[in-house]
């Protein structure tokens, strides 16, 4: 834990730096893999719709323990009533089985109950049926997808006039828009149902990833603000150093929401089965991962090559790199000392510090003597002493004795 303290207040001071911005075309090509996969998923494979967006019949027998041979009996036992239809048989929890088919008519629908209370020896009381009409699932499709646009477009005027440009809002919505492709196209390839549990999940991902983006992007235009005004970093310099200041809370913040998702995902998957809790920890679970990888990789990295041809930017590097020119000339010109901090195992380097050190003390000063003055307040070593140091620790006047006051 210290360590990863340590490495988080590395990245903050800059003495450690993972270069996003700079290695942007390896995110981008890992992003177009997924979003390739992602599409092909879609194309492929399409979309497992739940009964509540397709429509059709459902049953439910109660008191059915996870048997060999389940999905089987109930298979036959529908298609026995009702030839050529779709079945769909899960287990929910520990002691139901759900059986899904195509829309069945009144008498059908009867038949088929009986027909599961006799496979699996119940009463047909213990037997429910239900019809959803694929209308349900269009209206919630369609309000889902105007709220999206809805959101969309307000998040891109709040962050534009947030921000004072428009380029955050639209890395900030290609980020978003990466995050649920890809979800979505897991989804696809993995062959999960997609539920209105799922939708919702869907939507909640929107808030999550702009909000672990906005709060980089606010790190971002603090430094680029302050870069802009002392022409010590590049635009790219400071962004990136943004995003490796806020790295370690991005990993904390992903980290804090994943393990509760995980949690109910697993006892989802192990003790409840498909339903409700499972389809809104899915799609939560690999959003929020989706988004965490997009705020880091993706959207600072885009913006920035969105602004770097900006005749502002296009300046600040110029004068960035005249200002880091000078600190290197600076640096090389400034003599060595015997506390100079060298690399662990960097032993060539330390050698030469000191053949450094012992040439800059030769011509001057012998080992053991005092430091020489000269009227510029230089010591043998060649470095320069304030006057007032040269005489003791302060140069302070004297108070007269009392006899003399």
């Amino acid at each position: 834990m210290t360590s990863f303290a340590a490495l988080g207040n590395d990245l903050y001071t800059g003495r450690r730096s993972v270069d996003f911005v700079g290695r942007y075309k390896r995110w981008y090509i890992i992003s177009g893999v997924l979003l390739g996969l992602a599409v092909l998923g879609l194309v492929w494979h399409g979309l497992n719709l739940s009964l509540e967006f397709r429509g059709g019949s459902e049953f439910r027998v109660t008191g059915v323990s996870a048997s060999t041979g389940y999905e089987v009996k109930a298979k036959d036992a529908v298609r026995g009533v009702a030839p050529g239809s779709d079945v769909s048989v899960t287990h929910i929890g520990s002691n139901q089985v759900r059986v899904q088919t195509d829309k069945l008519d009144d008498s059908q629908s009867v038949a088929v109950k009986n027909a599961l209370a006799k496979t699996y020896d119940k009463n047909p009381q213990e037997v429910s049926a239900s019809f959803v009409g694929p209308s349900w699932g269009a209206s919630v499709s369609q309000k889902a997808l105007q709220a999206l646009i809805v959101f969309l477009l307000l998040v891109a005027l709040v962050m534009a006039l947030y921000f004072r440009t428009w380029k955050m809002s639209v890395a900030s919505l290609v980020a978003l828009l990466h995050d649920l492709v890809i979800t979505v196209g897991i989804y696809a390839l993995a062959g999960f149902e997609v539920s209105p549990a799922s939708m919702i999940g869907f939507l909640t991902i929107l808030g999550y990833s702009l909000y672990d983006t906005v709060v980089v992007f606010d790190k971002v235009r603090e430094n680029t603000t302050e870069a802009m005004g002392n022409g010590r970093m590049t635009y790219a310099q400071a962004a990136n150093l943004a995003v490796n200041q806020t790295l370690v809370r991005s990993i904390n913040t992903t980290v804090v929401a994943l393990l509760p998702i995980g949690s109910l995902l697993v006892i989802g998957i192990l003790f409840l089965g498909p339903g409700t809790l499972l389809d809104l920890s899915l799609a939560l679970f690999v959003g929020i991962a989706a988004g965490a990888y997009s705020s880091i990789f993706i959207a600072t990295p885009l913006f920035v090559h969105m602004r770097e041809k900006e005749p502002v930017v296009v300046d600040l590097a110029r004068r960035a790199q005249r200002h880091q020119a000078k600190q290197a000339a600076a640096a090389q010109a400034q003599p060595v000392t015997e506390g100079e901090l060298v690399e662990e195992g960097d032993a060539a380097a330390g050698a030469e510090a000191r053949e450094r050190v012992s040439a800059a003390a030769a011509p001057g000063r012998t080992a053991g003597a005092a430091p020489t003055r000269s009227g510029e307040g230089e010591q043998g070593s060649g470095r320069r002493i304030h006057p007032y140091a040269q005489t003791g620790p302060r140069n302070q006047p004297k108070r007269p004795p009392r006899s003399r006051r």
